[in-house]
């Protein structure tokens, strides 16, 4: 009598598992190494504000308009300048008897110059100091993407200590699995197949548990490197969010509250000034010059001390139309950043609405997977009793145990989406950092 199909199919892997040794399940996944440094979720914000290399360039490129505003300043501001020169020539310069120029000679003055009237000095003085607060303004929106960009990678570090948990846990059942299904072999009651089915479960597990090591290393290196830290960064399991407004308060907050807005508005109203400040390039310039000096020896042309002053008044009647392609320019740049604003304020009040809308999907996607993974549990449970009672065999202890682990870890990216949904609502809206 022939076999059917399925079993003169099963026949070689059969015995192949015979022929096995029994070997006990694989030790437990290492453990990874500890990283130098832990953190709390405030920590973790403080620290990337106060060491990251952005927020410091930030830094650095206030003081560089600070710097600018006090080049463009001296333009208003008097000068003091000395020069000095001495000459030797060939021979004296003379005129019949007398001497004009002597073989050596010395001269030496001092020129004050004052702007007295500088319109165009006084306006680009004012426009680097509207320049220099956006420039703080800008340096607070890096600040605010750098925190958003440390949460998200403290979160991450999270979520990854979550999946190893559930990998951690799953590889224990299956070697629990495993011992009861080797005993069961070793007290004439089960078979080889049940116990390599088991001991295959539990090598499949250790690989999960293996990765989720690595991955979790991944995202601690990463959190290190937005912390600037020489080395990876833990995170205690606290990432308390504040809680996020209502989606009316969001519409209605966000333009008041994000600091890109309050960058986009400032680039919009420093041009707008410069625009209606256009009016500095018609007006004329007067500066005042006083230089007293010592010629030695004097000359016929040249007393040996004396002093001259003098006011240079300039009126720009005609400059080729430079100041037409001016302002036109500046007109061109305050409607580039009007449309910027408009833009951004369209784009703020989407994303408050995207990021809500995700919010409470992710919420009621979270609830559904917590609630999938406490049934998927107690299926395992009720597989394992079948099985210990001998009325079923381990494939359904098996099949129960991966839909059980699939479960928690669908369960465990469902809260992490949920709380990345969070972060991103109190982003857009405003309201973090």
């Amino acid at each position: 009598m022939r076999s059917p199909g399925w079993i003169a199919a099963l026949a070689p892997a059969l015995a192949l598992a015979v022929a096995l040794p029994c070997a006990a399940l694989a030790e437990e996944p290492t453990p990874p190494l500890a990283p130098a440094t832990r953190v709390t979720f405030e920590q973790a914000l403080e620290k990337a504000l106060a060491r990251n290399p952005s927020a410091r360039q930030a830094q650095q490129e206030i003081l560089r308009t600070e710097a600018l505003v006090r080049e463009t300043r001296a333009a208003s501001l008097p000068t003091l300048t000395g020069v000095a020169t001495g000459t030797l020539l060939d021979s004296a310069r003379k005129l019949g008897t007398s001497t004009v120029q002597g073989q050596t000679s010395v001269n030496a003055n001092l020129q004050l110059g004052v702007p007295l009237v500088a319109v165009q000095r006084w306006m680009s003085w004012i426009h680097s100091r509207d320049n220099a607060e956006l420039t703080r303004v800008s340096a607070d929106d890096v600040k605010r993407s750098l925190a958003i960009t440390a949460a998200r990678a403290y979160l991450a570090v999270v979520a990854q200590q979550k999946g190893l948990e559930v990998a951690d846990r799953a590889f224990s059942t299956a070697q629990k699995h495993y011992e009861f299904s080797h005993g069961r072999r070793l007290g004439g009651v089960g078979n080889r197949l049940d116990e390599v089915r088991a001991e295959q479960e539990g090598e499949a597990t250790r690989a999960a548990a293996e990765q989720a090591r690595s991955t979790l290393a991944r995202a601690q290196e990463a959190l290190g490197v937005v912390l600037a830290e020489d080395g990876p960064v833990d995170a205690a399991p606290d990432a308390a969010l504040p809680s996020p407004p209502t989606l009316d308060e969001a519409l209605k907050e966000a333009g008041g509250r994000r600091i890109d807005v309050k960058v986009a508005e400032g680039r919009a109203a420093n041009a707008d000034q410069v625009v209606k400040d256009s009016w500095a390039d018609y007006m004329p310039s007067l500066t005042g010059s006083f230089m007293p000096f010592i010629q030695d020896p004097p000359s016929i042309t040249q007393p040996q001390t004396g002093w001259q002053a003098a006011l240079v008044l300039s009126v720009p009647f005609y400059d080729g139309g430079l100041r037409y392609g001016l302002r036109q320019e500046r007109e061109a740049l305050l409607a580039e950043a009007k449309l910027a604003v408009e833009s951004l304020s369209r784009q703020v009040q989407a994303d408050v609405r995207t990021t809500f809308e995700t919010l409470r999907r992710a919420e009621a996607s979270l609830s559904a997977a917590q609630r999938s993974a406490l049934l998927a549990r107690e299926a395992l449970d009720l597989a394992s009793q079948a099985y210990a009672a001998g009325a079923t065999t381990n494939l359904e202890v098996i099949d129960a145990e991966r839909r059980a682990r699939d479960a928690e870890s669908s369960a465990a990216i469902a809260e992490d989406a949920a709380r990345q949904a969070r972060l991103d609502v109190l982003a857009a809206s405003g309201r973090f950092p």
